[in-house]
């Protein structure tokens, strides 16, 4: 009788493993089809509501966790068409559409990167 049950417990553990793990690869396909099928297009900008602003920032101790990563929230804003943080220059240049980001909102989404006490603007010029 215990030689039964130990058999349909094995066989129950088994099932159970294995339908968990077909549901995962699903809800996974699944996802990844419903990012690829819809990507973020960006509005055109008219040319006369282009504006490029540059400015330092402080506080950036490397290329790829900082600088990229600055870069990165710069580009996916609304209203923004390009974002280039350059870590040895300490240097950031955005084009923007004017009507839809200002400098100071460009400034409060870098200094927000951070904790708010790591990354400082200065020497904004637009």
């Amino acid at each position: 009788m215990n030689f039964t049950k130990s058999i349909a417990i094995i066989a129950l553990s088994g099932l159970l493993f294995a339908s968990c793990k077909d549901n995962k690869a699903e809800l996974k396909t699944e996802a990844t089809s419903t990012e690829a099928a819809a990507p973020k297009v960006k509005k055109v900008i008219a040319p006369e509501n282009l504006q490029t602003a540059s400015f330092t920032i402080e506080g950036m101790t490397c290329a790829i966790g900082c600088a990229k990563t600055i870069q990165d929230e710069l580009t996916a804003l609304d209203g923004v068409q390009e974002a280039k943080v350059d870590f040895d220059k300490k240097l950031a240049t955005v084009t923007f559409d004017k009507t839809v980001q200002t400098p100071e909102s460009l400034t409060k989404v870098v200094q927000d990167t951070g904790d708010g006490k790591t990354y400082k603007v200065s020497n904004m010029k637009s």
